[in-house]
């Protein structure tokens, strides 16, 4: 008999149910609900409260919702018995983190706090906790926290101690109430296991948790602020359980809800680019995984502990049990191509796109595949959202260079594609030099697959060949797969991640190999990225950062 699992993938603006089979991976049936509250940045969802600049949260009820409605049409669609499904893996954005009490309800559920903004879900790219990370970080410098240089030398805004101390400095109420601050990911596993358990993924690349040192030290966050300094004792205490581990079974309610078995092995949670690793069969040093759509999340593999500038985290068995996972990003990729075109496109290009039966991303594609590197003399910096790596600095922003009157839409949009690609450049070349080997990249997301001149304009400036997921939810397969290592062999999955990958991870035969005269052009163009990049994003001109004070002196 056939044997199944089933992944869920979290994304920013809907979640998606994958039934996938375990002999090949191939998905078999999957189901899309989109969040209903979406991407809380203005106001909350019950009142006109309004929220601050860099502000995103979100509605923890939608992700139970995509498990009640996704994962039975999931089984509709494929008539498959329920029997036959072994296991249930997860992924999610992160750090994307909530309040909780003692049994696991989330603040923003309770009248007398849903009205405070930070009672409810942080979501990943909730940026408003700048000044916190700055603080942080200038501590840790100060008194040579040795934890810092495992995460490129500095800690984000998007991750769970800027999040923490954001809480306790701005609604110190909230902070008091909660019994914990938990990732979104683990608060799900929760409702479907009825056990709470931190992945290891989230907790050593989010949380700084470490799998000999543990969490950074109570004298460091006494440091910060006094009432922080039991953080990890109390708010962010819980049993740290690695990769494939089981949580538990299906809690009855939740096999009501979705129609699976009671008592289903669930897997802890995991992070959405993480998961997709194994899902392309990656599972050994020298090769990047891109994990690419509105953002890019950059993951290696090693065989040692190395410090390298920028990084979002080296975590041992952080990706495959046994190997070193790194973790870099770009802040901001398909969300750029998607600004250009939804604010900066004319519209002559909506009506040459529609008559030609294209959307506008595909015509743009074709009359840009057109010019050649260097043709339009335009280039830009791709920090429309700050920047991740090697960085490190939400307050920089984006720019473009070289426009003139006879500058075309198709050009502004390539110079966007290269620019990402020289971001990605710079992560690459920062790992390599420190012996990091990045011999092969794949790719996987939204973006691999419906852009060709993308992935080659990658290879040409990385100088790499490029491999394609074959699926196109390779994050979903990758939760499923580890649902299936919670299961075990015994049950009909498997007993670890490399046996899974093995059978179920699979790339495109396609590839993206260099061309060598783009890769020469390219060089050349590079270049000047990085005297602009170092320029902006180095200190010697804070222009950005003084234009962006500037706008939030106007709203103060």
């Amino acid at each position: 008999m056939s044997k199944y699992a089933i992944g869920v993938d979290y994304g920013t603006q809907s979640g998606r149910a994958v039934l996938v089979s375990l002999e090949n991976g191939k998905e078999i049936a999957d189901h899309v609900t989109p969040y209903k509250h979406g991407v809380m940045d203005s106001i909350l969802p019950h009142k006109e409260i309004k929220l601050g600049y860099e502000w995103a949260l979100q509605h923890p009820q939608d992700y139970i919702e995509v498990i009640e409605r996704s994962v039975p049409k999931v089984l509709e669609k494929s008539n498959i018995d329920p029997k036959d499904i072994v296991g249930l893996g997860i992924d999610f954005t992160a750090c994307t983190m909530l309040p909780i009490d003692e049994v696991g309800v989330p603040l923003c559920f309770k009248d007398e706090h849903r009205d405070d903004p930070h009672s409810w879900v942080k979501l990943w790219k909730h940026h408003a906790a700048q000044k916190h990370a700055n603080e942080i970080n200038r501590i840790a410098e100060e008194r040579g926290e040795k934890f810092i240089p495992r995460y490129g030398g500095k800690l984000s805004s998007e991750w769970m101690l800027a999040k923490a101390y954001q809480i306790l400095e701005e609604a110190p109420y909230i902070y008091e109430e909660a019994d914990k601050f938990v990732e979104a990911t683990d608060w799900v596993i929760m409702q479907l296991s009825g056990t709470l358990l931190r992945n290891s993924c989230t907790a050593g690349y989010k949380a700084q948790w470490h799998k000999q040192d543990g969490y950074p030290n109570q004298e460091f966050f006494k440091a910060i602020d006094p009432k922080l300094e039991d953080l990890t004792e109390t708010k962010l205490s819980g049993d740290v359980a690695p990769l494939g581990t089981s949580a538990g079974g299906l809690t009855k309610k939740m096999a009501e809800a979705t129609g699976l078995k009671e008592g289903l092995p669930i897997a802890v949670g995991n992070v959405d680019a993480h998961a997709a690793v194994p899902a392309l069969g990656v599972v050994e040093e020298g090769k990047m995984v891109m994990a690419m759509g509105t953002s890019i999340c950059h993951m290696l593999l090693g065989t040692k502990e190395v410090e390298v500038e920028g990084m979002c985290g080296v975590v041992e068995d952080g990706i495959i049990p046994g190997l070193y996972g790194y973790e870099a990003g770009q802040s901001a990729v398909g969300d750029i191509f998607g600004w250009y075109v939804d604010h900066g496109v004319p519209k002559y290009i909506y009506d040459e796109a529609a008559a030609n039966g294209r959307n506008v991303h595909q015509y743009l594609e074709e009359k840009a595949s057109a010019l050649k590197p260097g043709e339009s003399g335009l280039l830009a910096l791709d920090w429309w959202n700050g920047n991740r790596s090697v960085l490190v600095d939400t307050e920089l922003s984006g720019m473009m260079l070289g426009y003139s009157l006879l500058t075309k839409p198709e050009e502004v949009y390539r110079a966007l594609l290269e620019a990402t690609a020289f971001g990605t450049r710079v992560i690459v070349d920062a790992f390599h030099e420190k012996g990091v080997a990045v011999n092969e990249l794949y790719a996987c997301g939204g973006l691999p697959q419906k852009n060709p001149l993308l992935m080659q304009i990658y290879a040409d400036v990385t100088n790499r060949v490029i491999k394609v997921a074959d699926s196109v939810q390779t994050p979903a397969l990758g939760a499923a797969m580890f649902g299936a290592v919670a299961a075990g062999a015994e049950n009909g999955g498997y007993d670890n991640i490399l046996d899974a990958a093995e059978k179920m991870g699979r790339v495109r035969d396609e590839v993206f190999t260099p061309i060598p005269g783009n890769v020469k052009k390219y060089e050349k163009i590079y270049q000047e990225y990085i005297r602009l990049h170092d320029y902006f994003g180095r200190g010697e001109n804070d222009v950005m950062k003084r234009l962006k004070q500037l706008r939030l002196d106007d709203e103060e």
